[in-house]
């Protein structure tokens, strides 16, 4: 009687000890793809992006959830590092603020080689893989940083977007976000517009992953019925585990399952749980229902470290990933199963985008109506060229009749 129960504990003790040295040993070969991680803002918002600050030194950083002994620790091997801009930016400074961000992510991998390897395809993961690195992307959250524009998105692919968030929790004039289904938004587009349409056609040529976390249901319907090539939610959850509209239903679960597509869980504990506070195993419970619902192929990792105010207990930052993989090895998620979450499920979503991508082919040029761009601050060059010259000849004839008129209200 009293062996048995010295024993139990014992068990439990090793067994923990098994599962995690076993996450381990699978993650030093196929370490973690993050799909969306906001340091850069952190870097923002401390610092002001000034990477030279002593204090911002990221071998020593501290009061963030990453830095690089985290990142080591938690065996992340790829990360999209989130390129975010908040909504009250749209129509005004966006895009500068946008690039601001790309920049700081480009100096901090030239800053620190032996760690970041940037990249912009999924053979250059692979290669940072090899070398023992973190292959660095870019993922810009919020369709509000291209200002509405197919030049400006483009550009962006050129300065190495690899994902774009077609919305953040504000519309676009092109898009709707998840706030439409809370009610706290009016729906514009009703999922896509037709620029919204040409958007996502453009993200197809160019090979740029679409990104669904934080769009409205419509939207997500709409993208997956219209996109060639599979789509990711970058850092969104299961809405059947935790009802917030930022999580995404099982209508759409079977839709990404249909499309190969990929949804990587989120971590902040009001996606979660739905309340403030939420632990590892409720976490893990997100990543058992999307697998059960859209197959372990859809199931992938978007912690939103450094983005959000609470995570869970047991995933208080980047270094204990392992202790979630022994959580699902301890749930009978099988090794082929892990791997697929920690890495392969993204590799092969960025390969067949990749894939699906056509540079040959013209690119979309057909710019939004003018009516649909807000902002008093805008210019309106190239817009209704044709118009804006039979304003002009109307202007003339007007001016010429003005003697004829006056001469006749004399009579």
């Amino acid at each position: 009687m009293w062996t048995g129960w010295w024993l139990w504990p014992l068990v439990a003790v090793c067994t923990a000890d098994f599962f995690r040295d076993q996450a381990e040993r699978i993650m030093r070969d196929s370490p973690v793809i993050d799909g969306h991680n906001d340091l850069p803002w952190q870097l923002l918002d401390m610092f002001n992006n000034r990477l030279q600050d002593e204090r911002a030194n990221l071998t020593t950083l501290a009061g963030t959830h990453t830095n690089i002994p985290k990142l080591r620790a938690g065996f992340v091997g790829g990360q999209f590092w989130s390129v975010y801009t908040p909504c009250d930016t749209q129509n005004k400074d966006a895009v500068r603020r946008t690039l601001e961000q790309m920049d700081v992510v480009h100096r901090m991998c030239r800053m620190y080689p032996e760690t970041f390897l940037y990249v912009t395809s999924s053979a250059g993961i692979r290669q940072a893989f090899r070398e023992g690195k973190v292959a660095s992307l870019i993922g810009v959250e919020g369709g509000h940083s291209i200002d509405s524009s197919l030049g400006v998105l483009r550009a962006l692919y050129q300065l190495g977007m690899r994902y774009l968030t077609l919305t953040h929790s504000c519309n676009t004039p092109w898009a709707d976000n998840w706030l439409v289904d809370t009610g706290d938004s009016e729906p514009q587009s009703q999922g896509l517009s037709p620029f919204g349409q040409r958007v996502v056609k453009e993200l197809n040529r160019l090979g740029v992953l679409i990104d669904l976390a934080h769009v409205s249901v419509a939207t997500m319907k709409a993208t997956l019925q219209l996109s060639r090539a599979p789509v990711i939610f970058s850092h969104s959850s299961a809405y059947s585990v935790c009802a917030s509209r930022r999580n995404v239903p099982d209508d759409v679960l079977r839709l990404v399952k249909q499309t190969d597509s990929l949804v990587m869980v989120n971590f902040y504990n009001n996606y979660i749980s739905c309340t403030n506070k939420a632990n590892l195993s409720q976490v893990a419970d997100h990543l058992d229902h999307i697998k059960e619902v859209a197959g372990a192929g859809a199931v992938g990792f978007g912690g939103d470290f450094d983005g959000v105010p609470r995570v869970p207990e047991g995933l208080e930052d980047v270094s204990k990933y392992p202790d979630l993989i022994a959580e699902l090895l301890r749930r009978n998620w099988t090794e082929a199963e892990v791997k697929g979450a920690l890495a392969d499920n993204l590799l092969r979503v960025f390969e067949a985008v990749e894939q699906a991508s056509n540079l040959t082919q013209a690119p979309e040029e057909e710019p939004i109506p003018l009516d649909q761009l807000g902002g008093s601050c805008r210019t309106h060059y190239g817009y209704s060229s044709g118009a804006s010259s039979l304003h002009r000849h109307w202007g003339l004839l007007l001016a010429s009749l003005a003697p004829l008129v006056l001469c006749l209200s004399l009579l």
